[in-house]
């Protein structure tokens, strides 16, 4: 594919259909109302599978926990722990390395170099399994981490055991994560939907029949969940290998080991940007717990973090529905529809968010004993669902402009912003008003939603200002710079 081509967006039958029904770049005489619907069926079918997709792979952890926590309680601790502190860090650094391609893939399948797209997931599967080479360690020695960290011994002693067992779950996220970008950039999100829906269902059977069944406790639990994700990452390569991915997919080529800096450079940004939003949340429950007398304050923390993990669910399917649309429309050189895309999923996510701020603060008095029965956790949890519901809010436009960032390659630019509103202004102020002002928990949140605000603030006074047409252009240039010899061909 001709260097000739970089200008021209490669379509599908679907999107033809969709453009004449959509404005181009240079027609702005139809009506506002008349492209947004369109644009919106666009987002919500990138959208809708890649929600359910974080959906079921989201409970691959949860449900191997429950499953534990019948065995007994040093399991369910061991599986907990193992998988918040030692799994969530490796998953968030794989995740973020992985979310590079976001930016590449979909500039590049936006441009018409389709042949890039296997080119780009290779060198990514380079750089993310030499990355979870270097975290290996942190698997060996997590027993001597976790004791550092304030678990007791015997706690500390079965995390860390759990999680060498773990490691092959490690190098699936190392392979998972390029695929996926993979086959969002092409729009291909369905595949991955029935793909982890058939999974997560074998997992509930697999689950039973070793942990329970058999009674092989975490030794079963580490056997079913490590084979659920090697299968996730199993069954989408044979979809790619067999189905050639419509030519995105030409085979292994020694091009994977060229060009590499520019990869790593932008992978290591993306891995920052997002780590620095995943702690920051762990940092909440970590400062919690150094109040005085915190077992109900970090309980109610506990469950509203919990609300907010599933409600952020529908968050990360957006963040990845407009980060494919941006990029597409970028590398394709059609400034306007991304930026009008910016705009319909925005007012989308918003109105999602305001009507889950609406459904918390109405069932405030109820839903906290879905989850305990100590009254005096349940009226913690009601002082914290005001806070939660504004944190629900921002948690809806947060990750898409977070999304845009990835679409369009700020991710260096984002990593210093969440640097300085999270930990220069955020965990201070949380600091300060939950410990010197006695405010605590709430005191503690509200410090963090600060940061939070002054990010999404910023994320948005910066999407106001871009100047589409200048990203276009450099869209193009990445693709041309990045793509090197393949490019070319």
């Amino acid at each position: 594919m001709g260097s000739s081509n970089t200008s021209e967006p490669l379509l599908d039958n679907h999107d033809e259909l969709d453009r004449k029904e959509t404005p181009n770049g240079n027609d702005d005489d139809v009506g506002f109302f008349k492209e947004f619907g369109p644009e919106s069926k666009r987002l919500w079918e990138l959208a809708g599978p890649a929600i359910f997709t974080s959906i079921c792979q989201y409970s691959l952890g949860a449900l191997t926990q429950t499953f534990s926590g019948q065995v007994g309680e040093l399991e369910l601790a061991a599986v907990s722990i193992e998988n918040s502190v030692i799994s969530g860090l490796a998953f968030g650094v794989m995740l973020g390395m992985g979310s590079a391609l976001e930016t590449l893939c979909g500039q590049a399948f936006g441009a018409g170099q389709i042949r890039l797209l296997g080119i780009y997931m290779q060198r990514s599967w380079v750089i993310l399994l030499t990355a979870a080479c270097v975290l290996v360690p942190i698997y060996v020695f997590s027993p001597s981490i976790l004791l550092f960290a304030g678990q007791t011994t015997r706690i500390s002693n079965a995390a860390g055991k759990f999680a060498l067992w773990m490691i092959p779950q490690l190098f699936a996220y190392a392979m998972n994560f390029p695929i996926q970008k993979f086959l969002q950039a092409q729009r291909k999100v369905l595949v991955m939907a029935w793909i982890s829906a058939g999974v997560l269902v074998l997992h509930v059977l697999f689950s039973w029949l070793f942990i329970l069944k058999f009674k092989w406790g975490l030794v079963g639990a580490a056997v079913t969940l490590n084979t659920s994700w090697w299968l996730i990452v199993i069954l989408q390569l044979i979809y790619i290998f067999v189905t050639k991915s419509d030519g995105a997919w030409t085979g292994f080529s020694c091009l994977a080991f060229q060009d590499l800096f520019g990869f790593v450079k932008l992978s290591l940004a993306s891995a920052v940007m997002l780590c620095l939003e995943f702690w920051y949340l762990m940092i909440l429950i970590i400062i919690t717990g150094l109040l005085p007398n915190p077992l109900v304050p970090v309980d109610a923390m506990s469950i509203c973090m919990n609300i907010d993990g599933w409600q952020a669910m529908i968050s990360i399917g957006f963040n990845a529905a407009i980060s494919v649309r941006v990029s597409n429309e970028l590398g394709a050189g059609n400034a306007r529809l991304a930026k009008f895309s910016v705009i319909v999923v925005s007012l989308t996510s918003t109105a999602i968010g305001a009507a889950c701020l609406i459904v918390v603060l109405a069932t405030r008095e109820y839903f906290p004993y879905l989850f305990t029965n100590s009254d005096a956790v349940a009226n913690e949890t009601k002082k914290l669902a005001i806070m939660l519901a504004w944190t629900v809010l921002l948690n809806s436009l947060q990750p898409v402009l977070s999304g845009v960032a990835v679409g369009a390659g700020w991710q260096a630019l984002v990593a210093y912003i969440n640097i300085a509103c999270y930990y220069i202004v955020g965990l201070p102020a949380g600091v300060l008003l939950g410990f010197k002002l006695d405010l605590g928990a709430m005191g503690i949140w509200g410090g963090m939603i600060g940061g939070v605000c002054l990010q999404t603030i910023i994320l948005i006074a910066i999407t106001t200002m871009t100047n589409w047409e200048k990203e276009a252009n450099l869209a193009v240039s990445r693709v041309k710079q990045w793509g090197g010899t393949a490019a070319n061909d």
